[in-house]
């Protein structure tokens, strides 16, 4: 088949399959980081002590009498990585194709795969590694990117392509921008609070960040007070300046879900660290970046998507 009649064929395509792809590209990203905290909470990060195996000689878990749930748990979410990897792959095909749209555009939808790749690769050296903490927290960090550049491209889809502008102020702007840097502090040093804790590794090998863990979880609860307290700021500046439609529902929505991500905090923090409560922060952890992410998106416009225009051949910023 020729290069043009596979375009073409996307091109019929994309209206129908874009959308449903790029949504459910933010669901398994967004997924597939509950999965790996529920590994790494249960003690099943070594569940498959080979990679790309599972076991030396076997792709999946070796069944027999001894066994425990953890190589269930661990390939469960190689499993999932598979799942992720086609949709990025059908991410690429369907959206990073389509000619009509800036060259940016195309290199957004690109960053899924090229991302995902990547983790198979650092997965596989957590296990080589013992599951080294150092590996394991840039895992987890890059999982937080590809949530976030996932719902920026989810949010471009329907989204045009001209010059940005900006929908508030220069100072609300400054403003936002220490919020989103605080956002990078914060998901760091949950993840080094997770690393020096008890859920740092494996049940047999605990291999933790030479810190305090308590001392780490006051400081990452400061970087979130910090956190609240200019989204406050900003939150107010937008009220003052009567900001209305998705704007504020995405400010609104995002203090609400730090709001709830920080009650989890210390809750399982009094509670001696649940798994389940720790897990559901992790997903809070998720969800808190789409929400920064989808904010950020909401404070600047590139006007509506139209359909039948002539393709942009100019890279502009996204």
């Amino acid at each position: 088949m020729r290069s043009d009649s596979v375009l073409d064929t996307l091109d019929r395509l994309r209206p129908r399959f874009g959308r449903p792809v790029v949504v459910a590209n933010v669901v398994a990203q967004i997924g597939i980081v509950v999965t790996g905290g529920a590994v790494r909470l249960t003690g099943s990060g070594l569940g498959c002590s080979d990679w790309p195996y599972c076991e030396p000689g076997h792709f999946t878990p070796e069944f027999h009498s001894a066994m425990s749930i953890n190589p269930l748990i661990e390939f469960g979410n190689r499993t999932l990585t598979g799942v992720l990897l086609v949709i990025t792959l059908l991410v690429a095909a369907l959206v990073a194709t389509d000619r009509t749209r800036p060259r940016s555009y195309r290199w957004l939808a690109t960053a899924p795969l090229l991302l995902v790749l990547a983790q198979a690769v650092i997965g596989g050296v957590i296990v080589l590694a013992h599951l080294n903490p150092g590996f394991v927290a840039v895992h987890l960090l890059i999982s937080m990117t590809l949530v976030a550049l996932s719902t920026w491209l989810m949010l471009r889809f329907r989204e045009g392509d001209e010059p940005s502008r900006s929908l508030v102020d220069d100072v609300t702007r400054a403003w936002i921008r220490v919020l989103v840097g605080l956002t990078a502090v914060v998901l760091v040093l949950g993840v080094i609070v997770t690393g020096a804790g008890p859920h740092s590794g494996d049940d047999e090998v605990g291999y933790r960040f030479a810190v305090d863990p308590y001392l780490m979880a006051k400081v990452h609860a400061a970087a979130v007070w910090a956190f609240l307290a200019v989204l406050a700021v900003v939150v107010w500046r937008l009220r003052r300046a009567g900001a209305s439609g998705r704007l504020w529902r995405t400010a609104v929505l995002l203090v609400v879900v730090t709001l709830l991500q920080g009650a989890i905090g210390y809750v399982q923090l009094f509670t001696g660290l649940p798994i389940a409560l720790v897990n559901l922060h992790m997903l809070g952890a998720a969800l808190l970046t789409a929400g920064v992410a989808s904010f950020l998106f909401s404070t600047r416009t590139r006007g509506t998507l139209v359909a039948g225009r002539p393709a942009v051949q100019a890279v502009e910023a996204l």
